[in-house]
């Protein structure tokens, strides 16, 4: 008897810790679509901003579809970085674009992407009579791009790869009230257009409306290349400068970039030596309503480190090279200090100052810490256009192992850096 019931209880233990399990897979499941989601097509309400403020939409519609100027149409946008999404489109519609039968200088094909809803991290809202209202951003228009396998441009998703293409001051340049930038940065509207236009691809500047340095003390421009979103699970700072983790910068990114509608609270905006625009906006206590963010926050920060950092293409490498800076990596070069596998950045507070990486603190300086964090490795190919360093101030992997090779006194051989670069090209 004693033995049945034995029995019996670890029958129902196990049921019981399965059905845990099944739940707790379900709700991970569900959580992951709907961060996929969320990540892909929500504006936050910043349709308020991008359309109702700046009237982005009556640029791209052009005055032949009740807008202004020509319009923007498909080979316009795409030759700004804007991608499509080719499993938004019919079957109808991708055999015309196969054969040449869409004009691509048309901006009424634009608009009709638009409705599709076909243009990555872009959402054009329309009217009862297919007129667009306004317009509003998503979290992929910067940080994901498309595999090209239709056309240059036009492919599958690929989310969390920085779009480098992206000319995102060139866009905004295209609005025909700047008002919203001339009040906050308080310049005229001849400054702001060269400010966006200074940027160019691959390139935004995040702390333009905290500290409104538009430009670096070389009068070069003061933007940051797209970061990659993939590869963060286990990484605590998010971003070049460090500032926070993955929840706390895509609560600043939808509230203080995007201009979405929500709640975002950080005092250290309230230093206004350091973040002069910041502090008279108000930035360090941001409360609209109502609040299309918050409740968004957890599910987007588990699809974000549920993207895993993409592998190199076959044939990009030399394995045997490769395996050789491995040993480097670990031992002569000692890049694994700090680059630590299998995160490739420090567990914990992965942060360092100017000086000990040995560049200047321009940009480390405009973030509350003062410093740059350890930008973990893997998928290096897919943030390589545009140069390495938030600035892309390395043209290529080549140039960032000399940079150590000289600030740290390696002494390494040339065949050593080739090795070692071969390692980089192979994460």
């Amino acid at each position: 008897m004693m033995k049945q019931r034995l029995a019996a209880l670890i029958g129902i233990m196990s049921f019981c810790l399965l059905g845990r399990a099944d739940e707790v897979e379900s709700n991970a499941l569900k959580t992951l679509k709907n961060g996929r989601h969320i990540f892909r097509f929500d504006t936050f309400g910043d349709q308020a901003f991008w359309g109702d403020t700046l009237k982005l939409q009556q640029s791209i519609e052009g005055a032949d579809h009740g807008g202004i100027g020509p319009g923007v149409s498909p080979s316009t946008a795409l030759a700004v970085g804007l991608k499509v999404d080719v499993d938004a489109l019919p079957q109808y519609l991708k055999k015309k674009l196969a054969t040449g039968q869409v004009d691509l200088n048309d901006p009424a094909n634009t608009l009709a992407l638009l409705k599709l809803n076909a243009v990555v991290g872009v959402t054009g809202f329309f009217d009862h009579h297919q007129r667009m209202t306004s317009l509003g951003i998503q979290c992929a228009l910067c940080h994901s791009t498309v595999d090209n396998s239709f056309a240059p441009g036009i492919g599958h998703r690929l989310d969390g790869w920085p779009n480098r293409d992206l000319n995102v001051g060139a866009i905004i340049n295209l609005s025909p009230d700047l008002s919203a930038f001339t009040n906050a940065l308080q310049v005229d509207e001849a400054t702001v257009r060269t400010v966006l236009l200074s940027w160019g691809p691959g390139k935004f500047d995040a702390a333009l409306l905290l500290d409104g340095k538009a430009f670096r003390p070389d009068n070069t421009s003061a933007a940051t290349l797209i970061p990659a979103a993939f590869g963060l699970a286990g990484v605590n700072l998010h971003t070049y400068t460090g500032w926070g983790s993955v929840p706390y910068w895509n609560a600043f990114v939808a509230n203080l970039e995007m201009q979405g509608s929500g709640r975002f609270y950080d005092p250290r905006l309230n230093d206004a030596t350091t973040f002069p625009v910041a502090a008279r906006l108000g930035f360090a206590n941001v409360q609209r309503t109502p609040d299309l963010i918050t409740g968004k926050l957890p599910a987007l920060q588990f699809y974000q480190l549920a993207l895993p950092a993409p592998k190199p293409p076959q044939n990009s490498f030399d394995p045997t090279a490769a395996d050789r800076g491995k040993a480097l990596f670990a031992g002569k070069a000692n890049c694994a200090t700090c680059h630590v596998p299998p995160l490739f950045t420090e567990p914990g507070w992965n942060a360092h100052t100017p000086d000990e990486i040995g560049i200047d603190d321009f940009q480390a300086n405009r973030s509350p810490d003062k410093r740059y964090r350890t930008t973990p490795l893997g998928g290096l190919f897919a943030r390589a256009k545009g140069g390495f360093y938030h600035d892309g101030r390395f043209a290529d992997l080549s140039a960032v192992v000399e940079h150590y090779n000289q600030h740290f006194g390696l002494n390494l051989t040339p065949a050593e850096k080739t090795d070692l670069v071969e390692y980089l090209k192979s994460l």
